[in-house]
């Protein structure tokens, strides 16, 4: 086939070569390479991304009449929005500070469990609590108060960044901070987890040194998955 016949090929029947919808579109082909450099929960990437989107399209529908095509005025579009580098270190520091949210509360929601099966289980009625190694209690007394220090640091940032504090710009060392707690908290449980099941193999209540020792492994995976993407989305707007 000659050159002319391959680059004059009809288009896809009701497709419009000046259609932004089209597999060239601007605003796509923009909100893309947004999408390929931010990190964080797929939720609150999505919703972003679809913000950004409709406030693109609204601009390109304003300036239709100001451009021979619908192409050209979305590129305008995204001109006046700014380029990938303009964007993302804003998008994404506030994707950081949702994932800094919402390992804090997850740190909040599964450390005091925790923390109550160790107490249920060092208050149980003898002879259960009687087989409890003390050596292990106390390093359970301990742990438990690392990752109660990490429940109270995130409970502080859920406050400094709700509500009433969304005028007040949020440190970029906070996130950081949340990551790291949740990290302290995770490794406090893992140990706590390693702890009974050594128990398990002395105590006498080595069926609730066990079940505990489960629950523990279990909060221990959810927390440090939660941390491990809050440190990287952390580290994220400083380099862009």
């Amino acid at each position: 086939m000659s050159a002319r016949g391959r680059s004059g090929a009809t288009p896809p029947h009701g497709a419009d070569p000046a259609d932004p919808a089209g597999p060239a579109d601007p605003v796509e082909q923009h909100v893309s390479a947004l999408s390929a450099v931010l990190r964080g929960a797929d939720r609150d990437k999505a919703r972003l991304l679809d913000e950004l989107r409709e406030g693109l399209l609204d601009a390109a529908a304003d300036l239709a009449p100001e451009h021979p095509s619908s192409k050209d005025a979305a590129r305008e579009a995204v001109r006046q929005f700014g380029g990938v580098a303009e964007l993302a270190p804003d998008f994404q520091r506030e994707l950081t500070v949702a994932q800094a949210r919402r390992t804090s509360r997850r740190i909040l929601l599964l450390v005091p469990l925790l923390l109550s099966c160790w107490y249920a289980l060092a208050a149980a009625a003898p002879p259960a609590a009687q087989g409890l190694p003390v050596p292990a209690q106390i390093l359970l007394a301990h742990l438990g108060g690392a990752a109660a220090a990490a429940a109270l640091a995130a409970a502080a940032f859920l406050a400094a960044t709700g509500r009433t504090a969304r005028r007040m710009a949020v440190p970029d060392r906070l996130p950081v901070m949340v990551g790291w707690a949740g990290t302290t908290a995770a490794v406090a449980l893992a140990l706590g987890a390693l702890t009974l099941g050594v128990a398990a193999l002395l105590a006498a209540a080595w069926p609730l040194c066990l079940l505990a020792g489960a629950v523990a492994l279990a909060c221990h995976a959810q927390i440090a998955a939660s941390a491990r993407a809050c440190r990287r989305c952390a580290r994220l707007p400083a380099a862009a």
